[in-house]
């Protein structure tokens, strides 16, 4: 499975653009991947940044590059 910073490294590589951890977080969790609590999350039931839905399919393609779905 890839990092993190591996999936933001590809997508910025590749569109040039920047997303953050928590929107990789969000799709993980959609699509059913494994999460690990963060140890910085102030409340564990919400998310305070959701991922846009324009930034969903670079990321969603940054997990098929990696095999991760």
């Amino acid at each position: 499975m890839a990092t993190y910073k591996q999936i933001m490294g590809w997508v910025k590589k590749n569109y040039g653009i920047s997303v953050k951890t928590c929107w990789i977080a969000n799709i993980k969790e959609d699509v059913g991947l494994k999460l690990r609590k963060a140890p910085n999350r102030i409340d564990s039931n919400k998310r305070k940044y959701s991922c846009p839905p324009e930034k969903r399919d670079l990321i969603i393609e940054a997990f098929r590059h990696f095999r991760m779905i």
